[in-house]
């Protein structure tokens, strides 16, 4: 993953867009999967290691332009937001709720268990 930091926002764009089609899931959060920095962000990374699915990462707060570039692209607001399969399905409470009901288990195609 670039550092964002030197790039135009057109270029942040562009790896937005990149690392959404590389990985089959995606998510832009506050923090890191190691160690996230918000509640919402925590929550979204407990339940992706639940379902044991390979997902990548970007932490937000790295950069205040990647918020911004990103919620103008996605046209989402809040962080974090999920992507599965290059399309937003949403932030935590859908990704909360999908998990409760078994659907994200299924979009996901795992065998853990909501």
């Amino acid at each position: 993953m670039s550092d964002t930091l030197t790039m135009t926002e057109e270029e942040i764009l562009d790896q937005i867009r990149r690392e959404v089609s590389d990985n089959r899931v995606f998510v832009f959060m506050k923090g890191t999967p190691e160690m996230p920095r918000c509640g919402f962000s925590n929550q979204v990374v407990q339940i992706l290691n639940h379902v044991k699915v390979e997902y990548g990462a970007r932490d937000v707060l790295t950069d205040p332009r990647i918020r911004e570039v990103l919620g103008a692209w996605s046209q989402w607001p809040t962080i974090p937001q999920v992507f599965v399969d290059g399309e937003l399905i949403g932030g935590c409470d859908i990704t909360t709720e999908l998990f409760q009901s078994g659907e994200l288990q299924k979009l996901l195609g795992s065998e853990a268990a909501a």
